[in-house]
């Protein structure tokens, strides 16, 4: 079983000419086992430390490390997603990654997608990776007027999406930071943080305008109402 998990080290090897290896503190690297590139053109970031005194999100702490330690002044977040065939006027992701006190109770999901389909006319819904997931995700289309399109498909593709549409909503997750990296306006919904570190160094950072929203401090129906705000301003 040993043997079989380290056999992971050849398919880690990089040596590409001309290129470098950023590693921000992996489970794959972080014993210090398995080499990934030599040792000149490996940099380690240590993400859990670097900028510990300041509030900082981890895109600019990541931005900061690379101009000071790399020499990469320019730094950005970037993703490639591959060719959409749609373009949805917004994009929403009610995952949270098996963790139910991310989310709000219900009916905020239903009363969400009733509001986003009572503005825009091309809403997708990410069904996340099935079981209890999907199966919320179709209760709230259905409990919404079945007015939403779901999605069913890799997260790739749906990344696809929310680089196309013209606003993504979610809770936090993947999908946020995706909307942040390509520029899309987005609206995020923070639930459930442990601590205020977690989302200050979480939370989306990017070129598009974003909308932070706390339940610690904002009610559902305060959410709401800060949602349909920003839908006037992304007509």
């Amino acid at each position: 079983m040993l043997e079989e998990r380290l056999a992971v080290r050849d398919s880690l090897r990089f040596e590409e000419p001309g290129s470098i290896v950023i590693d921000p503190d992996s489970r794959l690297t972080q014993l210090g086992l398995i080499p990934v590139c030599p040792d000149d053109r490996y940099y380690f970031f240590e993400s859990r430390s670097y900028g510990g005194d300041s509030s900082d999100s981890l895109v600019a702490l990541t931005k900061r490390w690379a101009a000071e330690i790399v020499g990469v002044g320019d730094a950005r977040a970037f993703i490639a997603t591959p060719p959409a065939p749609t373009k949805p006027d917004v994009t929403v992701s009610l995952g949270v990654g098996e963790n139910p006190a991310k989310r709000l109770a219900d009916p905020f999901e239903a009363d969400l997608l009733r509001l986003l389909t009572s503005r825009y006319e091309n809403v997708l819904v990410d069904s996340g990776g099935g079981g209890e997931e999907a199966d919320r995700v179709r209760a709230a289309v259905a409990a919404s007027g079945n007015r939403a399109q779901i999605f069913t498909g890799s997260f790739a593709e749906f990344a696809a999406h929310i680089a196309n549409s013209r606003l993504y909503v979610g809770y936090d997750s993947a999908g946020g930071h995706v909307a942040a990296a390509c520029g899309t306006p987005l609206v995020s919904i923070f639930a459930g943080f442990p601590t205020e570190r977690m989302l200050q160094r979480w939370r989306p950072d990017g070129p598009g305008p974003a909308h932070l929203l706390r339940s610690d401090t904002d009610t559902p129906a305060a959410i709401l109402t800060a949602i349909s705000d920003s839908c006037k301003l992304n007509p």
